[in-house]
Formats: C-alpha cells, sequence, structure tokens
C-alpha cells in the first residue's frame, strides 16, 4: 500500500538499526487502508477529538476494528488517548525525529482512494448508519456479498434503503462498471411483465413498432433488482424462475433465444419464508433469490440513531439549499418527539419529515410545533397501548419457547413445531438465536 519514497529506502541502507526499525514499524502501521484512513483523518483535524463512535459510523467499521486500529496509533505516538466520557481520541506529532519525517512524507503523499469511497451509494448508506451496530453489521453483510455473484435478498420494512444497499452491492462487485437494472415488481401487472422483463418484437402487438430490450437483456454482464419480488403474481414467478434457471428467455413475439449474464438481487418487505407455506411463493424459486439474505432494521429498532440521522439530515438540507451547515438546528423538546414516533417510512419517512421541518420553521430552532407527521402525531410514551408482536416476532418467540421447553435439543423442538430440523436450523440461523435468549410478555425477544 503507501511505502516509503525511494529516496527513504537508498537513505535507510546507511541509517542506524533503530532508524531502520522506526522505518520497518511505521510502514507496517500505514499499510492497513483503516489504520492510514484514521491517521489522515485525525492529522487533517488537528483541533478536534473524536470518540469512537463517530469514527464508527465515518468509516463503516464494528468497534473492535476501530478500537484496535485507533491503539496502535496511539502506540506507534501518532494518536493520543483523552480519557473522560466518552474516551476521545487525537492527532499526535510523535517527539522522535524519524517518525515525525515519516508522518510528514505520509500525509504529503496523496492518499488512495478505494472503491468503497468512490462508490456514490456507499456514502448514500454511510449516512445512514448511527450509534447502533446494526447497520454496520449490514454494511459487513454487503461487503461479503459483493466479494462473489451469489444471488441476494435484501429484507426490510419500507423506506430501510433496500435499493441503496443493492446499489452498494452492484458497485462494490467485479461488475460495479456495468449496468445497473431495477424493477419494481409491484408495480409490474402480469400483462406488462413479460414485455418489461423480456422485451419485445417488433410486431408482437398493436403498438409494438419496434424491437425494445427487456430489463433482462439490459442487464447482461451487470445486476438486475427486482425490488418487491413478493409481490409477483405466481404466473409470473414461474416465468422469472424459467429465466433464472435457463439464463436464456425469448422475446415477446420472437423465436429466438437471448443468453444472458447477470447477477441478480431481489428485495421485499414481505414474509417471503410464510408465503412460500401458504403457497403464494414458489419454493423453488424462493431457494433460487435467496441464496445470501440480508436483512435491514426498522427505525424502531435502533432509536438511539433517531437524533444523530435528524442532524445529519438536516445538515444536508442546509448543504442543498446554500445555507451554513448550522443554520438550522432542534430544539431538545423536537428530538423528543422524533423519538417518540414510531417510523413507519422508516429513514425515508424521517428525512422528508426534517426537511419539511425544516423548511417551515420561521427561526434557526426547530421547534417540536415545527414538526409534521405524515401519520397520526406521536402519542406521549405514558399512554401508548401495548404494541402487537408482529407476525415475524412471534414466530421467532414461539420458535425460542419451543427450543427453551426441549433444553435446546434441536430434534425435539423440530417435532413440537411440526417442522424439518433443517427448517428449524435455518430459522435459527435468520433470527440469530442463542441459548438463553428471553422472551417477553408481548412476546418479542429480549
Amino acid at each position: 500500500m503507501d511505502e516509503l519514497t525511494s529516496a527513504s529506502r537508498r537513505a535507510a541502507a546507511v541509517r542506524p538499526d533503530s532508524q531502520t526499525d522506526e522505518e520497518s514499524r511505521f510502514r507496517n502501521l500505514v499499510q492497513s487502508p483503516l489504520r492510514a484512513g484514521l491517521l489522515r483523518f485525525l492529522s487533517a483535524r488537528p483541533d478536534e477529538a473524536f470518540d469512537v463512535d463517530s469514527l464508527m459510523s465515518t468509516f463503516g467499521r464494528m468497534r473492535l476494528d476501530i478500537d484496535n486500529c485507533l491503539n496502535e496509533l496511539v502506540e506507534f505516538g501518532v494518536a493520543r488517548y483523552l480519557p473522560g466520557p466518552p474516551p476521545r481520541y487525537v492527532a499526535q506529532r510523535p517527539e522522535r525525529q524519524t517518525a515525525a519525517q515519516l508522518l510528514d512524507e505520509f500525509l504529503e503523499r496523496r492518499a488512495a482512494i478505494s472503491t468503497e469511497d468512490q462508490a456514490p451509494s456507499v456514502q448514500r448508506f454511510r449516512e445512514m448508519i448511527g450509534r447502533d451496530e446494526k447497520m454496520l453489521i449490514v454494511f459487513e453483510w454487503i461487503r461479503t456479498a459483493a466479494k462473489s455473484d451469489i444471488s441476494v435478498l435484501i429484507l426490510g420494512p419500507t423506506g430501510s434503503g433496500k435499493e441503496v444497499v443493492a446499489r452498494m452491492i452492484h458497485e462494490l462487485s467485479r461488475r460495479g462498471k456495468e449496468k445497473f437494472q431495477a424493477v419494481n415488481c409491484a408495480a409490474l401487472p402480469d400483462t406488462l411483465f413479460e414485455s418489461e422483463l423480456f422485451g419485445y418484437e417488433k410486431g408482437a402487438f398493436t403498438g409494438a413498432h419496434d424491437r425494445k430490450p427487456g430489463r433482462l437483456e439490459l442487464a447482461d454482464h451487470g445486476t438486475l433488482l427486482l425490488d418487491e419480488i413478493g409481490d409477483l403474481s405466481i404466473v409470473a414467478q414461474a416465468k422469472l424462475l424459467r429465466a433464472l434457471e435457463d439464463r436464456r428467455f425469448e422475446r415477446l413475439g420472437g423465436q429466438k433465444a437471448v443468453h444472458v449474464g447477470f447477477r441478480l438481487i431481489s428485495a421485499t418487505n414481505r414474509p417471503l419464508d410464510l408465503f412460500v407455506r401458504d403457497g403464494r411463493f414458489r419454493e423453488d424459486l424462493y431457494y433460487r433469490v435467496n441464496a445470501f439474505a440480508i436483512r435491514l432494521p426498522s427505525l424502531r429498532e435502533r432509536p438511539v440513531d433517531i437524533p444523530v440521522l435528524a442532524s445529519r439530515f438536516l445538515a444536508r438540507y442546509c448543504a442543498t439549499n446554500g445555507l451554513p451547515l448550522d443554520a438550522k438546528t432542534f430544539s431538545a423538546e423536537a428530538i423528543a418527539q422524533l423519538q417518540t414516533y414510531p417510523w413507519p417510512g422508516n429513514i425515508r419517512e424521517l428525512e422528508s419529515t426534517v426537511s419539511r421541518a425544516a423548511l417551515s420553521a420561521p427561526g434557526r430552532v426547530i421547534r417540536d410545533s415545527d414538526i409534521e407527521f405524515l401519520h397520526a402525531r406521536a402519542t406521549p410514551a405514558s399512554s401508548v397501548p401495548p404494541r402487537l408482536p408482529t407476525l415475524r416476532e412471534a414466530e421467532r418467540a414461539h420458535i425460542v419457547r419451543a427450543l427453551e421447553a426441549a433444553a435446546w435439543n434441536k430434534k425435539e423442538a423440530a417435532r413440537t413445531l411440526e417442522i424439518s430440523r433443517g427448517t428449524l436450523y435455518r430459522k435459527i440461523l435468520e433470527y440469530g438465536l442463542e441459548q438463553g435468549a428471553k422472551v417477553s410478555r408481548t412476546g418479542t425477544l429480549r
């Protein structure tokens, strides 16, 4: 990665062993892209101190990774640890002359920009990461999925950023330079499904004046996103399955097979596993699209992130409208109001709510009265009735009870639940179940 200049390497041959050792230690230190990035980030802001949470959000890395890299920077003497709640880190110029010179040479060199840093969708996704590590775990899943052409199923509620994740996987993969095609399956009636996905030949039907390639053909060598795949009819599912298995199809009104090669990503807010059980989604298609699943948490699952994300969206609103980044700010009452709202529209709804509040607020401070929600206003927490568990939560809690009743004997638990052991193992993996999980009175895990 970063190396010493050729002049430095030639001079190293005649320097004392201690000096050569210092150069070797520094070279190893900045070989890591994360350590190098942290060092440049801190050095560019010498008057600011940063806690681990803010650095986790900035770099999209887990706490342990950030902690380990910061400790190594501190040990070498190019960063300083500041105790206190919360502990923070600040750039430091080493007292050793050789180390200071090596640091100067490193900072003068142009930083290598990684594929991840170049991807617009990655920058968009990083804005959705707060202080809760759930989104950082999702980030690691995205990096893993991007390394191969495996079919990915993105699960998550409306407005949680499923298309952003799909674009990230595409941009970070080897197909990143090729086309990305997105199809909204919920907006495709059966009458338009074939012409949209497979295209059509001239004269295939009234109004078909020219040949039109379909989305599968346009996605050749690139990535195809089937958004809201759970809304496809059984008839459309059968046609899609055949094209996915054969990687070839015929245009509507055509007789010549078109061969394609693309990476498949699907997304849905529907419980496909339950749809399969009810016969509303083909089991063979489910296994085809669900080779690797990524679940996005709802905003309700990470309430600690709401103030962080709201402040980011407010700063973006100010920047977009040519205002100083601190031209608008939230009052404490406004933040409390945001945190009591259930956010059925998730990230997308939060961003539009912040923009609307910033526009309507007459002064610099956005008050709680300036915030207008698309749905019913947030109810004070003391008067909120107990929330019924979702179908997913109820299933997860029921599986935990069966496992506990069987003392985590999976064969016995599967018999009680009347499912196969293979299905039980998939559910344990999907829900991240561990022995000792507790179930609350509402039926949810805690």
